[in-house]
C-alpha cells in the first residue's frame, strides 16, 4: 500500500473518532424555561418589609416617603 494512502485512512480514523468523542453541540433552552415567570426584583422584599413597619406605626409617613424614594432610586 503507498505511504499516501495509508497516512490518509490513519488520517480519516483518528479524525472519526475525536469526533464520536466529541461532546455534542448545546442545545437550545426549553421553551418552559424561556417562558418562567420573572424573578422578583431584590428591592421588592424590602419595599414590603417597609411598608409593614408603616403599617405598624413604626414610620410616618414622610420617612416611609423617603426611604421608598432611595430604594427605588428616584
Amino acid at each position: 500500500m503507498p505511504p499516501l494512502r495509508r497516512m490518509a485512512r490513519r488520517t480519516a480514523r483518528r479524525t472519526a473518532r475525536r469526533q464520536a468523542g466529541a461532546a455534542p453541540p448545546p442545545q437550545a433552552a426549553p421553551e418552559a424555561a424561556v417562558t418562567a415567570a420573572p424573578a422578583e426584583p431584590a428591592y421588592m422584599a424590602e419595599l414590603e418589609q417597609l411598608n409593614q413597619l408603616k403599617e405598624q406605626g413604626i414610620l410616618s409617613e414622610e420617612e416611609y416617603a423617603a426611604k421608598k424614594q432611595q430604594i427605588l432610586g428616584l
